[in-house]
């Protein structure tokens, strides 16, 4: 048994039991990864997989009570590398945020401008994705952080802690007719158009049970993933818009005006860590910038917690 076998397990499992996707993605010969997966099975006496001819359909039930531990010890190994990096690598390194258009945009700017002040020879990079890649990308150990307001609190694989609350406000054009009312309802805003965020995505679950708690429709004509298309949207007079709060600036949105309102819940966004997996300690600096308010050493606690 060697990390290459484990490796290629692995991966066969995330690209869905595709060979030929998994030797792409591994920089291998399909052969190649078919003879590894033969003599694993050989060497354990277990079949891994459900075949169909030359096909892999699915892992058996011995391969499926394998597959946890095949992951946990790729990621011990990487956790060694980790451990040793922090020792002859100081504040050297990189460190992988994946997170949402609104949080990139809107929010981590001033937090990733410190953290380069403090850790220069950090390569810093940015990943921007949806709330549901954002859970893979940890779970797979491709990322380090994720940030996002949904999904990331749903999987017990992961932790984390909270980083800001905030609310939707209403977006229209200048003059509107709604920008003049002293106090706008949900019942106003189903007169009208509306642009929003798209389902899953920076609190349009909170939108959704508002205007259904009322018992109300909304004319949603169009859904964005990020609010700079929802604001070029509003402004070509499409409708109105409901977007974070966070995301209008009245000097940059000279064209829109916000109309805060109480409507909608209040939304957590979160960051979240993969249990079990190790991160550098300039890891935890850039968590404390984003919240300083956060307990380090609960967080990696709770990171060393079994799965």
């Amino acid at each position: 048994m060697n990390f290459q076998q484990l490796k290629i397990i692995r991966e066969t499992v995330r690209q869905q039991f595709n060979l030929t996707e998994t030797s792409q993605h591994l920089q291998t010969s399909q052969s190649n990864v078919s003879k590894h997966i033969r003599e694993l099975e050989l060497e354990l006496g277990v079949q891994l997989f459900i075949r169909k001819g030359k096909r892999l359909l699915d892992l058996t039930e011995a391969g499926k009570s394998l597959f946890p531990t095949v992951e946990q010890v790729l990621i011990d190994a990487d956790n060694i590398k980790r451990i040793v990096d922090e020792f002859t690598l100081i504040n050297q390194g990189e460190l992988i945020i994946a997170t949402t258009h609104t949080q990139a945009r809107y929010v981590l700017p001033p937090i990733i401008q410190k953290f380069k002040q403090q850790f220069p020879n950090v390569h810093l990079v940015l990943q921007q994705t949806s709330p549901n890649e954002i859970v893979n990308l940890l779970l797979q150990g491709k990322v380090d952080i994720g940030i996002a307001t949904e999904a990331l609190t749903q999987e017990q694989l992961l932790t984390g802690t909270p980083y800001y609350t905030w609310q939707h406000s209403i977006i229209v054009p200048k003059n509107h007719p709604l920008s003049l009312k002293d106090k706008v309802s949900l019942a106003d805003l189903t007169n009208y158009p509306i642009v929003t965020y798209h389902e899953g995505y920076t609190g349009r679950t909170n939108i959704n049970q508002a205007f259904a708690d009322a018992r109300l429709t909304p004319n949603i004509v169009m859904s964005a993933l990020d609010s700079d298309v929802i604001k070029t949207y509003v402004e070509l007079g499409l409708g109105i818009g409901i977007i974070s709060h966070i995301a209008y600036n009245a000097e940059r949105d000279h064209n829109l005006v916000a109309i805060k309102t109480n409507l909608f819940e209040f939304n957590t966004t979160w960051i979240a860590i993969r249990k079990g997996r190790l991160l550098r300690e300039y890891s935890y600096k850039f968590i404390k910038l984003c919240s300083p308010d956060t307990n380090l050493e609960a967080l990696k606690a709770s990171i060393k917690k079994p799965l």
